[in-house]
């Protein structure tokens, strides 16, 4: 909030704990759409800050979560809507005087690149575009020509829509950044490009809505799945109507335009908070149209509203609390933005289509036409040589269905087997002759025993006989 000489405001909690603003609008100011019999509104939000808040307390309550999930894979979006002057640019982009003033957008890139590199398992990659909506046209904050061209003779950003009504954006660049400082220095350079009008109102006020779009590509190491996500950073024009601009002309067209837009995007989010609407105007216009997927898509959307306290601006400051309160009835169906990474897709189809036609040339018998190329060859040496240093008795040789590469591992053996040295024999000792041994009877004696023995067999058999 943002404030001169202060109307009447208060800051509490509501009978159910929930953040609360109460603004009171007397009736000799009540002017323009605020009904003259009623005094008193009464307002509830997720999270209300005062003017004493600080820029780290903003991006801590309001930022931090949304990005945590980006970084999980969500889709994310935060955009500041109120009048001129109630503070949207010094909290999206900051104050460029004090360290301590850096707004939503610099805090955001410092904060992902932090978690970045908090998380070695994953392997990010960061991108960057920056989008300038002027009288309904887009314009690139980083094209490479802006510095040396007027705005108008910039190519414009134009809609293309694919068969799956997904929006693509041309002549919008997309620039990498590998370090924080890239980041924050194309940051700088849209923010320098970005025109600014002087008008009575505010001699700083944007004429123009900026989208700062952070693009996030991560995957965990050796898994061929990817997610995409994006964060945008949206930094709408003065919402104030123009009467109250006190300008005409050109800035008057300006103002016109602004409006115009930001009646569109209050028509998106009547139809979206309204349960039984079929049709939903996002064709309207440029702005509505690239935040298509943030406002009812697969996005975690989150609104600043930023009203000016003072007794001039209390009706501007209730439309707005209003339109803030639409926003917060739509409810969005998010989902985490998983897919193969299209080139390990290719190489994992191939090695698939590879091993299928091994298994088949396997179990039909058939030799594959194809010969073994050197890698190939060199392959199975080093296979055959690891499996015959191997000391362990259980180890197998994997050579998996390809019988070409099983032919050439049991030739490789049999010619390392035939090629090794015949093993020398050794030698018997000669040993002298030996003679039985036959006690102390000689061959004679033991002859007359046996014939002996022999007789003495003959006799018993008589006998028994």
């Amino acid at each position: 909030m943002k404030s001169g000489k202060t109307g009447i405001y208060e800051l509490d909690e509501d009978e159910e704990g929930f953040p609360r603003l109460t603004a009171v609008v007397p009736k000799e100011l009540a002017s323009g759409f605020i009904n003259n019999k009623r005094e008193t509104y009464k307002f509830r939000f997720d999270k209300c800050f005062d003017q004493p808040a600080s820029q780290d307390e903003v991006f801590q309550h309001v930022a931090q979560p949304v990005i945590d999930n980006v970084l999980a894979g969500y889709n994310g979006t935060i955009f500041a809507y109120g009048q001129t002057g109630s503070g949207k640019t010094f909290t999206i982009t900051g104050g460029a005087e004090r360290y301590v003033d850096r707004g939503i957008i610099p805090r955001s890139l410092s904060y992902i690149f932090s978690k970045m590199e908090s998380s070695p398992g994953l392997t990010y990659t960061f991108h960057i575009s920056y989008l300038e909506i002027y009288n309904e046209n887009g314009y690139d904050l980083l094209n490479p020509k802006h510095e040396a061209a007027k705005l108008e003779d910039l190519p414009k950003v134009t809609l293309l829509e694919d068969s799956d009504q997904n929006i693509h954006l041309k002549n919008l660049t997309v620039h990498q950044a590998n370090t924080e400082e890239e980041a924050l220095n194309l940051l700088f350079l849209g923010d320098t490009n970005r025109m600014i009008a002087e008008t009575p109102m505010n001699q700083a006020s944007s004429r123009s809505h900026c989208i700062f779009t952070i693009h996030i590509v991560s995957r965990e190491t050796g898994s061929a799945t990817i997610r995409r996500s994006k964060l945008h950073l949206v930094d709408l024009a003065g919402s104030e109507r123009v009467s109250k601009t006190g300008v005409n002309g050109q800035i008057l067209t300006e103002a016109k335009y602004i409006n115009l837009s930001l009646h569109y995007l209050e028509q998106v989010i009547v139809a979206l908070s309204e349960k039984n609407r079929q049709h939903v105007p996002y064709r309207n216009s440029l702005m509505t149209s690239v935040l298509r997927d943030s406002l009812g898509g697969n996005c975690m959307t989150t609104m600043i509203a930023t009203c000016s306290m003072e007794k001039k601006n209390m009706d501007e400051s209730i439309s707005t609390c209003r339109f803030a309160q639409r926003v917060a009835m739509i409810r969005n169906d998010v989902m985490v933005n998983e897919e193969l990474d299209p080139k390990l897709l290719i190489m994992k189809l191939r090695q698939e289509n590879k091993d299928l036609r091994d298994q088949l040339a396997l179990a039909t018998g058939e030799q594959l036409q194809d010969e073994l190329t050197e890698d190939d060859i060199q392959w199975c040496e080093d296979a055959v040589q690891r499996y015959l240093e191997d000391s362990d008795p259980h180890s197998y040789l994997s050579l998996g269905p390809d019988l070409r590469k099983i032919q050439a591992c049991f030739k490789i053996m049999k010619m390392r087997i035939l090629q090794r040295p015949a093993p020398v024999q050794p030698q018997p000792i000669p040993q002298p002759e030996s003679t039985p041994d036959v006690g102390p009877y000689s061959k004679t004696e033991l002859k007359k025993l046996k014939d002996l023995l022999l007789q003495r067999d003959n006799e018993i058999n008589i006998l028994i006989i």
